[in-house]
């Protein structure tokens, strides 16, 4: 993960299979909806625990607006 550090070519595109280039393992999943859940304020339920929610940057985003959206309007 040398992104973190500032080391840009090591960043992912938007659309780039988190699990698949390796940034991310099954744990890091769990990491991951610990951090939408505890910092960000978006339940993850179960069912959403999904590469199309989760697998991307892109789909991460879109996941976590359209919670958003809805918790908003809710």
């Amino acid at each position: 993960m040398n992104f973190l550090f500032g080391d840009e070519s090591k960043m992912p595109d938007l659309t780039d299979s988190l699990l698949e280039s390796g940034l991310v393992d099954s744990t890091g999943v769990l990491e991951l909806v610990d951090f939408l859940e505890t910092d960000m304020g978006v339940v993850v339920a179960d069912d959403e625990t999904l590469p199309a929610n989760l697998d991307s940057i892109e789909n991460l985003t879109r996941f976590v607006m359209r919670k958003r959206a809805t918790s908003t309007s809710a």
